[in-house]
């Protein structure tokens, strides 16, 4: 089965691949010739997936799938949530996101954070939502070079290290986009 997965982001493409059955072709924006950035204005993580993915349907006519994922804190009232990529400004750098975040909870001692994944999909005029969470906190310093975002910060509960410590195997295997994408194959493999 053809999808277009609304994203140019290697990453998270390579993530995603890895978890998906050889039955399925995805495909990227790459792939479709589109090379800006789709709108991403609503004010919530569902709502931004939903957008991307209707926008893919409405300029290419294609079954598609889109993401939006948000780091939430506790401590922060949930930011950066659903401004996690450009949360230390504009230009998208990993490095400066997670440097504002430790910034802020320095002195903090509520850590608890969660990451959030929320897949839209569009297939054959219909469309259907999954969400994966995963509960953790923010460590003090950033640990590992593996991953990418707030990877280096983010240790998932009962961990004992971060994301970007993990091979890609042992991050997929319960990641909040490993959880999204397991219930989107899940209903794929199901309904068709």
């Amino acid at each position: 089965m053809k999808l277009i997965f609304a994203t140019s982001n290697q990453n998270k493409a390579r993530e995603i691949a890895a978890l998906l059955p050889d039955n399925f072709e995805v495909m990227t924006l790459n792939d479709i010739d589109l090379h800006e950035d789709i709108p991403e204005t609503c004010p919530t993580i569902e709502g931004n997936a939903n957008q991307k993915a209707d926008y893919i349907v409405d300029h290419f006519q294609l079954n598609c799938f889109a993401d939006d994922t948000g780091l939430e804190i506790e401590a922060l009232s949930g930011e950066p949530g659903v401004k996690s990529a450009r949360y230390a400004g504009e230009d998208r750098s990993d490095e400066n996101n997670m440097n504002l975040v430790l910034s802020k909870l320095k002195n903090q001692k509520d850590r608890t954070a969660r990451f959030k994944t929320v897949i839209a999909l569009r297939i054959n005029g219909e469309n259907y939502e999954f969400e994966g969470i995963v509960n953790g906190h923010i460590r003090e310093e950033k640990k590992g070079t593996n991953g990418f975002g707030y990877d280096p910060i983010f240790e998932p509960e009962n961990c004992g290290k971060t994301f970007a410590e993990m091979t890609l195997i042992e991050k997929n295997q319960f990641s909040h986009r490993a959880r999204a994408v397991q219930k989107l194959i899940t209903f794929i493999n199901e309904k068709f």
